[in-house]
């Protein structure tokens, strides 16, 4: 696996980068064996969390190939509780701030499986989507939705607008977290954009991650951790201007913001000066504040492992629920390696294999009930809340749910507990 060391921020180019969030490497994750020994020594790279000390992004520099990094991945938006709903959602308002007239173009970066073009396909829009995850893009054809198997570059944008003419909307949700040169990223939107287009992204923000301690947000697609203030001007470089934000409660906090080409006629609204006032509040451009989330992640740490050591000391047995793709993170960097015995997940792609890291294998969610582990803890930890209220049997008969983010805590059959 090919891994390079950027010296440079993302988005400004500066060499006054620094190291806020020292982690330990961990696996590819969404990357499942068969066989538990190849699984168990498969290689970890860094993921360190680095600061501009000038523009005050947040960011990973350490970068995997993007071309082997996608090979193996097994992440369905369609299959993810709550996203097809999140996405109906948010293209329905793509489509009133837009006005755009039904037969328009809509473009979609990192596509995935097609959930997000769906909604806009069926209100009579022209879709396409691009994504290098192949068995991802293969759904979405499989599913009626024209998909590009490739990473964005700027010939295929250009390529995009001769042969489809040019997009009234372009969508890039989570994978404007995910693109190292993120400047031929939006260098390629302003390339498919028409005069009076919307770009529309969405990604996790950094707020959200600091406030809850988000440290399963941390591995290595997440290169990027935005906040409005370095967005505003990395845009205006790129032709392109943010006119609207909102935060969003999806994967415990999220960023979407709408962009226009610079020189738009659409006015910038409140919300971009209200969250730049928020950021400005809360230091989240100044190192010390970042350093202060490090400081945050090793107590959770400390917290987290001492109660899983104690828990083994005694006997217990230790599960974990979904085979997730923040899984490599929270158990390796929580100090959990070689304390969960099994996975319980039903991903057609994951049972019956290992995982990457400690090579647990991953079981089928019956066997919850069937195997009555003393504690599960819950690596799906964006839908900690949804696992609970659906496994009540599992806590009525004594068993207990570990939650990790953005604190630890025990719950059972009479509550939750802090760590």
């Amino acid at each position: 696996m090919t891994v390079t060391k950027r010296q440079t921020c993302r988005l400004c180019d500066s060499k006054n980068v620094e190291r806020v969030v020292e982690l330990s490497p961990i696996p590819l994750s969404e990357n499942y064996s068969h066989d538990r020994n190849v699984a168990a020594n498969a290689a970890r790279y860094p993921v360190d969390v680095y600061m501009c000390g000038d523009c005050g992004h947040v960011q990973q520099t350490d970068i995997i190939d993007p071309k082997t990094l996608w090979d193996s991945y097994t992440y369905y938006s369609g299959d993810a509780k709550g996203m097809p709903e999140h996405f109906q959602n948010v293209a329905a308002k793509a489509m009133r701030a837009s006005s755009a007239p039904q037969g328009s173009l809509v473009v979609d970066i990192g596509s995935n499986d097609g959930s997000l073009l769906k909604p806009f396909k069926q209100a009579g829009y022209r879709v396409l989507g691009i994504d290098p995850a192949t068995d991802a893009a293969q759904r979405a054809n499989d599913a009626g939705i024209p998909t590009i198997t490739s990473l964005m570059t700027r010939d295929l944008a250009k390529r995009i607008r001769e042969e489809h003419g040019p997009a009234h909307i372009v969508c890039a949700f989570n994978v404007f977290a995910h693109a190292d040169d993120l400047g031929e990223m939006v260098d390629c939107v302003r390339t498919m954009l028409a005069p009076d287009g919307l770009f529309f992204f969405e990604a996790q923000y950094l707020l959200d991650i600091v406030d809850g301690v988000l440290i399963a947000t941390l591995f290595h697609e997440h290169l990027s951790h935005h906040s409005v203030k370095p967005l505003i001007k990395f845009l205006d470089r790129h032709g392109l201007e943010l006119i609207a934000v909102e935060r969003a409660p999806i994967q415990h906090g999220s960023l979407l913001g709408t962009v226009q080409l610079k020189g738009g006629s659409r006015p910038v609204e409140d919300s971009v000066k209200q969250l730049v006032a928020l950021e400005d509040e809360r230091k989240l451009d100044q190192l010390e504040t970042l350093h202060a989330f490090g400081s945050k992640v090793k107590q959770l740490r400390a917290r987290t492992a001492e109660l899983a050591a104690k828990l083994k000391a005694d006997g217990k047995t230790i599960a974990g629920y979904g085979a997730a793709r923040s899984g490599p993170t929270l158990m390796i960097q929580l100090g959990l390696t070689g304390k969960i015995d099994y996975i319980v997940d039903d991903h057609p792609q994951k049972v019956g294999r290992h995982e990457s890291g400690d090579g647990i294998l991953v079981v089928p969610t019956a066997e919850l009930l069937k195997r009555m582990p003393d504690y599960t803890i819950i690596l799906a930890w964006v839908h900690s809340k949804k696992i609970i209220e659906t496994n009540q049997d599992y806590l009525q008969k004594g068993g207990h749910f570990i939650v990790l983010c953005p604190e630890t805590r025990v719950v059972g059959k009479d509550g939750d507990v802090k760590v």
